[in-house]
């Protein structure tokens, strides 16, 4: 599998960590009916969203490493080793080496990294910030600067003061003691290559990352979107999202932006290979795969 392309002057490296089926469709979200996803599923099995084995979605675990000519810049950090996550057992007290093994095959070691960038803060987005060294959550990245939004970071931190939540306390916290922490705006411009988007609804200050001087060459969707389906059903929220309503606003709004555009969208856990175009599909939209 190719999981390096180029975006105008920038190499972009796929690093994946696990990909298989992981949800029940009917589950994951809650507004689909067993109509609709009989209706879709052809298609759905075609391009590997759906497993036809288990009628689960197949989601890709992954971070999108961006080398642009100034700096390396990773994006979303998958679920990390050994994070207790006892209300997801398939991600619970991991030990695996598919994510450094990833790094390594593109070259790449920890300290090569300048910036961690965190879409949004959920479980599977900041795994890998840190790293357990002597019973203690270190950065994984130790030249890295850490990019989260204020208003996100905000919100969790709030949240874990008042009972602890785990991917919180031992994958961004540690993160701010160390002092590795940059809080911005979702609208924050790193340089000539990079800047956020705000995107909010799947969590309180979500950003999706635009990367070309243009800002259109590509653009890394982060959880606005997590299926194919909801790009063709935009109005389809998943269970975890904060404000659902805001959600598919955002995903609307998303799809319309860049339908039948040249940019790359490149998803957070659509199956591989996750990038592709979106062009117009009755009132939604279909995303076709990269080839």
């Amino acid at each position: 599998m190719n999981t390096t392309f180029t975006v105008g002057d920038m190499t972009v490296h796929r690093v994946i960590e696990d990909e298989k089926p992981f949800f029940d469709p009917l589950t994951f979200f809650p507004t689909l009916t067993p109509e609709v996803l009989a209706e879709n599923r052809g298609w759905m099995e075609k391009m590997d969203a759906l497993d036809p084995a288990t009628g689960e979605l197949l989601l890709c675990i992954q971070s999108y490493v961006v080398r642009t000519p100034h700096h390396t810049i990773l994006i979303d950090s998958c679920v990390g080793n050994d994070k207790p996550r006892p209300t997801r057992p398939f991600w619970n007290m991991m030990k695996g080496t598919a994510y450094m093994d990833g790094l390594a095959a593109h070259g790449l070691k920890v300290e090569d990294i300048d910036y961690v960038m965190c879409t949004h803060l959920h479980v599977d987005h900041v795994g890998w910030n840190t790293k357990l060294l002597n019973g203690r959550w270190v950065p994984t990245f130790p030249n890295a600067r850490y990019i989260f939004a204020q208003k996100e970071f905000d919100y969790w931190a709030a949240e874990n003061a008042k009972e602890e939540v785990g991917p919180i306390a031992d994958s961004v916290l540690p993160i701010v003691a160390a002092k590795q922490a940059d809080l911005v705006s979702s609208d924050f411009q790193l340089n000539d290559h990079i800047r956020l988007s705000p995107t909010p609804g799947h969590t309180p200050d979500h950003f999706a990352v635009l990367l070309g001087k243009s800002g259109k060459d590509a653009v890394v969707s982060g959880d606005l979107i997590h299926s194919p389906l909801q790009a063709r059903y935009p109005e389809l929220g998943m269970r975890a999202d904060y404000d659902q309503k805001q959600g598919s606003v955002t995903r609307r709004k998303f799809l319309e932006c860049y339908c039948d555009t040249s940019t790359l969208i490149c998803t957070g856990h659509f199956p591989s290979p996750s990038t592709g175009k979106v062009s117009r599909w009755g009132d939604g939209f279909r995303f076709t795969a990269s080839k």
